[in-house]
């Protein structure tokens, strides 16, 4: 049997886990070409920062692909570890976005500690403004071309492309909404992130 040599790490959204459908239908989509790491990450954002550059180190990903809320991750990491990713409707303001939602929640999709619960109160969001205020302090030259934006023309959460577009210059448009369906992952996820492997691994 041939052996899958790339690897792709999934990055899914504040309310989703690795089990979330863009998560399942890129996995799917890589079988038999590379290998789609979709795990769980944790809610706290240093937390996840870290549980995200240690499993990089394990496991060498060619390239990230994160959605909204790991995408901010995504961009925050890719220059650090030196790895291209893909950002699907990134939310650079996670904090406002929390602060319209405090109170107790349940993820979109089940998660493998089977702890579907969670809380978004004022310290998750002082953390989250803590890390936003630093997210871009690690963007370089280099990664201008190699960290790209996939942005979707009916979404209603975030709307990010003209900050995007400060730092990075390759942005891409699908007419879908901020959580891709299977269909959209199959359609406009995968050829960007074959692109990305075959010009950046």
């Amino acid at each position: 049997m041939c052996r899958v040599s790339k690897k792709i790490l999934f990055l899914h959204g504040f309310f989703a886990s690795g089990q979330c459908e863009p998560a399942v239908a890129l996995r799917d989509s890589f079988i038999g070409r590379a290998e789609v790491l979709t795990p769980d990450l944790p809610m706290h954002p240093k937390e996840s920062i870290s549980f995200i550059r240690e499993l990089i180190g394990r496991e060498k990903p060619n390239l990230l692909v994160g959605n909204s809320c790991g995408a901010f991750y995504a961009q925050m990491l890719a220059p650090v570890v030196g790895i291209p990713a893909l950002l699907g409707n990134p939310h650079f303001q996670m904090t406002a976005f929390l602060k319209q939602r405090i109170g107790q929640h349940q993820y979109k999709s089940p998660r493998k500690d089977k702890n579907q619960n969670f809380v978004i109160d004022e310290a998750l969001i002082d953390e989250f403004a803590e890390v936003e205020a630093q997210q871009f302090l690690n963007c370089n030259p280099i990664y201008q071309d190699r960290i790209w934006g996939l942005f979707g023309d009916q979404d209603t959460l975030a709307h990010f492309e003209p900050l995007f577009l400060e730092h990075y210059s390759k942005s891409f448009h699908f007419p879908g909404g901020h959580t891709p369906t299977a269909e959209e992952v199959r359609t406009w996820y995968v050829p960007l992130v074959e692109k990305l492997l075959m010009l950046y691994t």
